[in-house]
C-alpha cells in the first residue's frame, strides 16, 4: 500500500504542495488501460502517455511518426485504467509548432477526446505563443526542456544537452519562462545533475528529471524500460526494477512446450 493511498486524487495543485513540502514526484509512462490500472495500484504520482508510444508501442525509431489522433486513444486507454493518478498526455510532433490556433485546436481536442488532466509540451521560448494560448484557456502544461525528443534530428542524437555555457543559460531562461506563463511543473530531460539542481532550486514549480540526476522535484521513467521489456536498452540513467524481457520469453517457451507435448490443458483446466 502506497504512503500515499489517504490522497483520493493526484492534481496540479498536489504537486504545489508536494514541492513545499519537499516530497518527492513520481511519475512512470503508460499506454493502455491494464497498465494503467496496475501502475495505479501502486500508488504512482502521474501516468504519462507519452509520444514514447511511437518506440514502444508502433516499433518507430523516433517520437516523430504518432499522430494526434493516436495519441488521443491510447489516453483515453490509460485514463479509464486509472482513478488516483494524475494523467498528463504529450501533444505529438507537429501539433503545436505551428501555429498558437493549432496549438489549441490540438490541445483541446486532447482533453476533451482523450480525457488528460494535463498536457506536455517539448521546447522553450519558440513555443511561447502556442504555450501562453493553450494555458490562456485553463488547460494545465507541463514544460520539457534539455533532450527534448521531437528535435531528435536537430540535435543530431539523444546526447546530453546544455554541457555548454550558453545551452544551460538558455535552459534556466525558458524554465523561469515556463513558471511565469503558467505551467505547473517541467520535465528536464538528459542534462547534467548540477544544472538541473539549480533549475530546480530557482523555481516554485516541482521539476520531473530523467537522466538529470537527484536535485529535481520528481523522476520518471519510461514503463517498458522500467520493467526490462525492451532488451539490451540501458542507458546510464535507467533503473531496471524487473527483467521482464527473458520472464516473459521463458514462460512463452514453457507454454509452447505444454501445447506441443499435450500437457496443456489438463482435466483440470478442461470443462
Amino acid at each position: 500500500m502506497s504512503v500515499h493511498s489517504e490522497i483520493k486524487k493526484i492534481t496540479t495543485e498536489t504537486f504545489r504542495e508536494m514541492k513545499r513540502r519537499g516530497e518527492k514526484i513520481s511519475m512512470l509512462t503508460a499506454y493502455d488501460f491494464t497498465t494503467a490500472k496496475i501502475l495505479d495500484a501502486g500508488g504512482i504520482d502521474t501516468i504519462l502517455v507519452g509520444d514514447s508510444a511511437a518506440n514502444v508501442m508502433a516499433g518507430f525509431e523516433t517520437t516523430l511518426p504518432i499522430t494526434l489522433d493516436q495519441m488521443i486513444y491510447h489516453t483515453q486507454c490509460v485514463v479509464r485504467g486509472t482513478k488516483r493518478a494524475l494523467v498528463v498526455a504529450d501533444l505529438p510532433f507537429g501539433t503545436y509548432q505551428g501555429s498558437p490556433e493549432k496549438a489549441l485546436e490540438s490541445a483541446v481536442r486532447m482533453m476533451k477526446e482523450g480525457g488528460a488532466q494535463a498536457l506536455k509540451l517539448e521546447g522553450g521560448s519558440e513555443i511561447s505563443e502556442s504555450l501562453e494560448r493553450i494555458l490562456k484557456a485553463g488547460i494545465p502544461v507541463v514544460g520539457h526542456l534539455g533532450l527534448t525528443p521531437q528535435s531528435v534530428h536537430q540535435f543530431g542524437g539523444y546526447g546530453l544537452r546544455a554541457k555548454d555555457e550558453a545551452e544551460a543559460e538558455k535552459l534556466l531562461r525558458d524554465a523561469k519562462l515556463h513558471e511565469s506563463l503558467g505551467c505547473f511543473a517541467i520535465v528536464l530531460e538528459k542534462i547534467p545533475a548540477e544544472l538541473a539542481r539549480k533549475v530546480s532550486e530557482s523555481l516554485s514549480i516541482p521539476t520531473i528529471g530523467i537522466g538529470a540526476g537527484a536535485g529535481c522535484d520528481g523522476q520518471v521513467l519510461v514503463f517498458q524500460d522500467f520493467v526490462g521489456m525492451n532488451k539490451g536498452f540501458k542507458p546510464k540513467f535507467l533503473r531496471q526494477y524487473l527483467n521482464l524481457f527473458d520472464e516473459v520469453s521463458a514462460a512463452v517457451s514453457r507454454f509452447d512446450g505444454d501445447v506441443k507435448s499435450g500437457n496443456f490443458p489438463n482435466e483440470k483446466e478442461s470443462y
